[in-house]
């Protein structure tokens, strides 16, 4: 089993005591996000490999060697400012945590996400150009590959339209940055991706390819997984451990967040020594193990 931690929210950032003391305990109770009375119990023991996802890998960065799992990290890394991630750590120290992590793991380089691009008066194309390339320079030799998205419309990025003011992408958008992402990730020893966009810049010189591929989970785990079917994208299968509508980092874009004042609630109910997330077992639950 390869689980994902998390995609629904930053745990790493500000779960990190609770993610660890889970390994320690050696099981996670995770609950299904559209039956919430229905919950997974994963084993540490069929756990083959963990995928960290994370806008902030500072907190965990001393507490990796005793994870005793094969793990990788995607970093999440953007150039914007407090007016739409008004949480986020100074990014001089998330990129300097970046190359920690290089030199700390063993299976593979991390794995950076320029993710998602937005367009507005302030964050403009010229500006993403110059911002991409102050990383790859500040990250050459400890990355490999870059993944690069899109915003959406998600519901979140709807209720924050009046701060985002967010430009619709033209041809010649996607022209610019495809062929200037693609130049600049190349002098800095890099590749540059897109995984399941509608426009995925090909043409303009981007590779084509996915975040986690099955024969790269092979390559670690020497265990062959199936494709993840409930996202469609080609990427290996993870289970999520995490929870949406926890994350603090309140990013103005979110696909994860979508409630302030449930965010608010369920940080209120996190406990570190529960095997939930968030809240604790009730009577309803329905707890099922989950091997795969």
């Amino acid at each position: 089993m390869i689980i994902n931690v998390s995609g629904r929210t930053d745990i790493v950032a500000f779960y990190t005591p609770w993610f660890l003391n889970r390994m320690k305990e050696g099981y996670f109770l995770v609950r299904n996000p559209f039956d919430p009375h229905s919950i997974s119990r994963i084993y540490v023991e069929n756990i083959d490999l963990i995928v960290f996802c994370t806008k902030n890998p500072l907190p965990i960065l001393d507490s990796l060697h005793t994870l005793q799992k094969p793990f990788l990290f995607q970093v999440t890394f953007t150039p914007y400012h407090k007016d739409i991630e008004p949480y986020v750590p100074d990014k001089r120290l998330i990129l300097n945590a970046i190359r920690k992590l290089s030199k700390l793991s063993k299976d593979s380089k991390p794995l950076v996400r320029y993710d998602p691009i937005l367009l507005n008066a302030r964050y403009d194309v010229k500006y993403h150009i110059k911002a991409f390339e102050k990383m790859c320079m500040e990250l050459e030799g400890y990355v490999d590959r870059i993944i690069v998205s899109f915003v959406d419309d998600y519901k979140n990025v709807r209720k924050h339209q009046t701060e985002l003011q967010i430009k619709e992408f033209t041809e010649i958008d996607y022209k610019l940055i495809g062929t200037s992402f693609s130049q600049i990730a190349k002098e800095h020893g890099m590749s540059v991706q897109t995984c399941f966009e509608q426009r995925d810049l090909c043409e303009y010189g981007f590779r084509k390819d996915v975040c986690m591929s099955v024969e790269e989970a092979f390559l670690i785990t020497g265990k062959k997984f199936k494709k993840w079917k409930a996202r469609d994208c080609g990427c290996v299968e993870m289970v999520d451990i995490g929870q949406y509508n926890t994350c603090r980092h309140y990013c103005k874009y979110c696909y994860a967040n979508f409630d302030e004042k449930r965010i608010e609630e369920n940080v209120r109910l996190h406990d570190p020594e529960s095997a939930l997330l968030i809240g604790n077992v009730q009577p309803q639950d329905q707890i099922r193990v989950r091997r795969g």
